[in-house]
């Protein structure tokens, strides 16, 4: 957070910019010019090695989240949701997220987008009584 306030203070960006660059301009972006998984996930296939290097620290701060979540709750986790358009990429993203968690709990894959409105109309529905919770793991299908 230090560099952030440093880089905030010394005129260097306008705070559009600052905004741009924490949000829009950071991650993929920052480092391989472009926000689509797809294409990294060529690179990465093609054997390119700084795409590589990048898509793997994604994979490492995703796995450093759910460790951190996982011991939120004190380790008793029941399973771990991996889903959104990486959860596509079975081969490297996937892999990576699985040889560092797998320890925890049950991984569940199941790619696609929208999931945080999903989850939260899920939710809604639970705690409306218009849906009973469900119990996982669910079928045995959906494991990594």
């Amino acid at each position: 957070m230090t560099q952030i306030i440093d880089l905030a203070y010394s005129g260097k960006m306008t705070l559009d910019e600052m905004k741009k660059r924490i949000k829009g301009k950071g991650g993929l972006v920052a480092y391989l010019d472009t926000n689509d998984a797809l294409e990294v996930q060529k690179r990465v296939e093609d054997g390119e090695e700084y795409a590589t290097l990048i898509y793997r620290a994604m994979a490492l701060q995703i796995s450093k989240w759910i460790g951190k979540m996982a011991a939120a709750l004190s380790f008793e986790v029941d399973g771990i949701v991996l889903t959104g358009g990486l959860a596509y990429d079975k081969d490297n993203m996937i892999k990576w997220l699985t040889e560092h968690t797998q320890f925890i709990a049950p991984i569940y894959v199941i790619p696609g987008g929208d999931e945080e409105k999903a989850l939260a109309e899920a939710a809604l529905r639970v705690l409306t009584g218009k849906e009973k919770a469900k119990k996982y793991p669910p079928k045995e299908e959906h494991n990594a």
